[in-house]
């Protein structure tokens, strides 16, 4: 693929995921401004992480001046996913393909961009691929800024309001495929008890925001892989 011709359709692909980064990161600059966090610092945060569920997550944990090494061990647990995600794409990189070109892909990995990614036909373009993010970054960095924006000049009452977005869209996230699979609204059940448990703990024993998702996650997710594991699909195969 042309250099130029794959980053102009990757910035073409990128544009419906733009439009809805938009909306998402400005909650997130609503959440950072009520937090405490100034609009250039709510806006790096998002150039640098791209991450709307590790950004949220370290909120309260900036708030509440945690170790650099929680903060990091809580990002790890909850950006994995992107490490599986880089790797797998690696698959179709051209093998002659630099480290710096797989750096700058890594980069710019999340959901919508790795969905986009494995849908390319052949070798995906290391130039498709920062089209791509070109676009989709634009739209996250911008809407961070307006919504941090919106924070620091709108009323109290109406960035109270505005606030509750993030929490819809978390909600929209988990609620259809909670209803179709059992197994996914025991993990979203046992994740708010345990929440809530952990919340109210003794004084003495009680975590901070970013330990508690640390352990939430490492506990529920551990059993739900025991209890509920995913079918091999291979072997259901094989066997049939």
């Amino acid at each position: 693929m042309n250099k130029g011709k794959g980053f102009i359709d990757g910035l073409r692909d990128g544009i419906p995921i733009c439009m809805g980064y938009l909306a998402v990161s400005f909650a997130f600059g609503i959440a950072a401004s009520e937090k405490g966090l100034s609009t250039i610092q709510a806006v790096v945060m998002s150039f640098t992480n791209v991450t709307s569920a590790g950004q949220y997550a370290s909120l309260d944990s900036i708030r509440d001046n945690v170790s650099l090494l929680e903060m990091a061990l809580l990002q790890l647990i909850i950006n994995l996913r992107y490490l599986l995600m880089s790797t797998a794409l690696t698959q179709k990189l051209d093998q002659k393909t630099s480290i710096l070109h797989r750096m700058g892909i890594a980069y710019g990995v999340t959901d919508e961009i790795f969905a986009m990614s494995v849908l390319v036909k052949g070798q995906l373009s290391p130039f498709y691929s920062y089209g791509l993010i070109a676009v989709s970054l634009a739209g996250w960095t911008f809407g961070t800024f307006l919504g941090a924006f919106a924070g620091q000049v709108l009323p109290t009452l109406v960035i109270a309001c505005l606030g509750l977005a993030i929490y819809g869209m978390f909600i929209a996230i988990i609620i259809p495929p909670a209803r179709e699979r059992k197994s996914v609204m025991a993990v979203v059940a046992a994740s708010m008890l345990l929440s809530l448990v952990l919340t109210f703990l003794p004084e003495d024993f009680r975590l901070s925001s970013g330990m508690r998702i640390i352990v939430i996650t490492l506990i529920v997710s551990a059993a739900a892989a025991f209890l509920a594991p995913i079918p091999d699909e291979d072997k259901e195969g094989r066997d049939a």
